[in-house]
């Protein structure tokens, strides 16, 4: 069983595709955005093509208008390894939201269950305020729980705080109760082969604005004109995505499109940044350090003396 990650746009999703379609193995999204239907540009969904010659799992699995919790990953990601394996398998788990990757190797931490009531006063608080101003409080009462959730990532942040409103303790003390990440692999639910990509920071940053100006030029606008459009609100979880709030707010007519992209930019480098000093507490991995203009057969043959 091998897991790839790397930070957003450092080419894990091709690298997975190269690797799967070698070795003949079926591949699971570990991503909290690829869930949703329809929203196919702006989380770099593998095109259907891509998906006729390989096997994906966990994408397209929920409406928009859904919320997805980690538990809900967890079981269905579960399955999946069950039934790729029970058919002689190998198992290619590919993503970079981190909650979800620590769920996958730990399973769950044991933190309080939800109450809808705490829940809505902050979403409330949310809405007249501003998120800005609950993710400021978050840094005060949690700020190892800040550090690892994006200021725009409002169910999370609601999350962090409804924990904090409910028990008097933080979230990261409860999450805490995870193994170490820099233990051994004998405490993981599953034992993988983990392969993170690495490239310079400059280079990340110059993919990054490179995705974002794809997906503009592919029509990410018109994608969310048309998910707005839908009978069924979209789900702040999804409203909340990287390139969506963004995009959401330009046809709100709070800023420009070229501000929007801009931002796009900043929040991914900002989400890149987050990753690269989360994996650095990951268990025994490999680390896969990538040129800038290194072919991806080299990078496939490098990962296959790995294995």
């Amino acid at each position: 069983m091998i897991l790839i990650t790397g930070v957003t746009a450092s080419g894990k999703a091709k690298l997975a595709f190269d690797l799967a379609s070698e070795i003949d193995a079926e591949i699971i999204s570990v991503d909290s955005m690829k869930v949703y239907r329809r929203m196919d540009i702006g989380t770099a969904k593998p095109p259907i093509k891509t998906r006729e010659k390989v096997r994906y799992h966990l994408i397209d699995i929920v409406e928009p208008s859904e919320s997805f919790s980690l538990g809900r990953f967890l079981e269905l990601a579960n399955e999946a390894i069950e039934d790729i394996k029970s058919r002689g398998k190998t198992v290619i788990a590919v993503g970079g939201t981190s909650l979800y990757i620590k769920a996958l190797l730990y399973g769950l931490f044991d933190g309080p269950a939800s109450d809808e009531k705490t829940r809505e006063q902050l979403r409330q608080q949310a809405e007249t305020h501003g998120l800005e101003k609950l993710y400021h409080k978050l840094e005060k009462i949690d700020p190892d729980a800040a550090e690892r959730i994006h200021p725009n990532d409002e169910k999370r942040v609601i999350r962090a705080l409804e924990v904090y409103q409910l028990t008097g303790k933080p979230i990261s003390t409860f999450q805490k109760q995870w193994p170490r990440l820099q233990n051994t692999k004998q405490d993981m639910l599953h034992k993988f082969k983990i392969i993170v990509l690495r490239r310079q920071k400059q280079i990340e940053s110059r993919r990054i604005n490179s995705r974002v100006k794809k997906m503009i030029d592919d029509g990410l606008v018109d994608e969310v004109k048309s998910l707005l459009a839908e009978d069924e609100s979209l789900s702040k979880q999804a409203r909340s995505a990287i390139g969506y709030a963004e995009i959401i707010d330009y046809l709100e007519g709070k800023t420009t499109l070229e501000d929007a992209a801009e931002l796009i930019k900043k929040n991914t480098r900002h989400l890149a940044k987050h990753q690269r000093t989360w994996f650095k507490t990951f268990p025994v991995i490999n680390w896969l350090d990538i040129e800038e203009y290194e072919l991806p057969e080299h990078i496939l043959a490098r990962v296959k003396e790995i294995l």
